[in-house]
């Protein structure tokens, strides 16, 4: 807009221009004196400067309020619509603006609350346009998909056609039954689909919007508890069919058959320990899990505990003529740990070796200052020592590696339960290290042994000290 002098003064010029000039002509033609003309047009210029500047001036102060207006300032009190004149319809309508600018913030204050509130939801949230395209995606959306959503055909993104059903009848008016689809990608997704129409104002086109949420964990924590209690009925069954035949054998044709019932029962204490060994380990591994979400506020001296576990299995290791190759370094720095919880991981990963090491072969076991960690390990504290456990054995195919750590998985089932394992111990290692905060890395060489790595974090203080003194 340009400024109110130049305006004032094009504007007076081009409204006396046209009486001036006919003045002037008049004075030419001798119709009027040339004093009277210039006093004439005198009066006629000062009079509409006058007016001229007041109409300019009402014209600035209501842009400024439009000005106001449209950078959302709240609306003038002061102002008023009581005017006169060629600028009184402006003045009216500024008025009108101003008195409904609060009522149209309202909606507009409400619909950016909703759109926060939706892109706070954990679900992914899409609305479609009539051909099924994406108009709009909230942030876990995506997360889920991708950030460059906006006008894309939802085909792209899911195929499944039970959804893409489901979002024809809601675009039709209808409220299909929630789906499950399947995300492919590295990892694949299990969804819950939910579609439903949106409201459609008098002249629009159908509109859907789709709701989808992340099943995945939940099937799979479905899975393991099916695949847990299957696995924990199938342990128990055997040996207790064994007991009940037994008994009953006992209590029937070998009644008076001492050699038999020595026998018999021998099986039966066999199979019974069996039983309280799973029972046992069961309980172990419910009480772990169920303080796993909150680390250990104890300190635990790493050598000590590794020492005393590796005593208590000398005789299981002399048996099997199996050498105890031990290295733990002079200076431990103490973890912050349960004693008890990290001698059960050092028993169940050094008994491990012993069984299934090489008969007459060796266990190497090291602990010191960890100089790496595992790839794809993301630490949560500054220095971490190591405890490594090797044996010699036959070693694992590289494909049982990842599931070693799984409830009841055994790379040779009757090889294990013919040693009295579980097939809990390693599940029991992993939810102990995890409370810790640590890791536990498995590598594997068919024909030269497996290797089992520790990792747990330092004490803070004692992480300061380790990493000024090199130890």
């Amino acid at each position: 807009m340009r400024s109110p002098p130049e305006d004032f003064w094009t504007t007076t010029l081009a409204l006396t221009a046209p009486a001036s000039l006919v003045l002037v002509v008049f004075a030419v033609a001798h119709q009027v004196s040339w004093l009277w003309a210039i006093v004439a047009i005198a009066a006629t210029g000062l009079c509409t400067g006058w007016l001229v500047r007041r109409h300019l001036e009402r014209l600035a102060q209501h842009a400024a309020r439009l000005e106001a207006l449209a950078k959302g300032d709240p609306p003038n009190a002061l102002a008023t619509s009581q005017e006169e004149g060629p600028t009184s319809p402006l003045a009216e309508a500024v008025a009108k603006l101003e008195r409904a600018m609060p009522e149209r913030a309202q909606p507009m204050a409400s619909e950016a609350a909703l759109e926060s509130i939706v892109d706070a939801l954990p679900y992914a949230i899409l609305q479609l346009d009539s051909d099924e395209r994406i108009v709009r995606a909230n942030t876990a959306a995506r997360a889920l998909f991708g950030s460059d959503l906006e006008d894309k055909p939802l085909v792209a993104y899911l195929r499944d056609p039970s959804t893409l059903d489901a979002v024809a009848e809601a675009l039709s008016g209808r409220h299909p039954e929630a789906t499950e689809a399947r995300l492919a990608g590295s990892v694949e997704r299990a969804l819950r689909v939910r579609v439903v129409p949106l409201p459609r104002p008098l002249g629009t086109a159908p509109a859907a919007l789709v709701a989808i949420a992340d099943v995945t964990a939940v099937q799979q924590a479905e899975r393991m508890r099916r695949d847990f209690v299957a696995n924990v009925s199938h342990e128990l069954r055997t040996p207790l069919a064994t007991l009940t035949g037994f008994i009953e054998t006992l209590q029937g044709p070998a009644r008076d058959d001492a050699e038999a019932r020595k026998r018999f029962l021998g099986i039966m204490d066999a199979q019974t320990q069996r039983m309280t060994r799973i029972v046992k380990d069961l309980l172990s591994l419910s009480k772990i899990e169920e303080l796993e979400h909150s680390p250990p506020a104890s300190y635990a001296d790493i050598g000590k505990t590794l020492q005393t576990t590796l005593d208590s299995l000398a005789l299981a290791a002399k048996a099997k003529n199996t050498a105890l190759d031990v290295h733990i370094a002079d200076i431990m720095p103490p973890v912050r740990g349960d004693s008890d919880q990290l001698a059960q991981v050092f028993q169940n990963l050094v008994d491990n070796a012993i069984k299934y090491g090489r008969s007459g072969g060796t266990v190497r076991v090291r602990a010191a200052v960890a100089a790496r960690l595992p790839a794809g390990f993301a630490p949560r504290a500054e220095a971490y020592v190591e405890i490594t456990v090797a044996d010699d054995g036959e070693g694992i195919p590289r494909e049982h590696l990842p599931r070693l750590t799984e409830r009841f998985y055994r790379v040779d089932a009757g090889r294990s339960r013919d040693m009295g394992g579980t097939g809990l111990g390693l599940a029991i290692v992993k939810h102990i290290v995890n409370r810790h905060r640590g890791a536990l890395d498995i590598a594997s060489e068919i024909g030269k042994g497996t290797i089992f790595s520790v990792y747990l974090p330092i004490a803070p203080a004692a992480a300061q000290n380790a990493r000024a003194t090199g130890t």
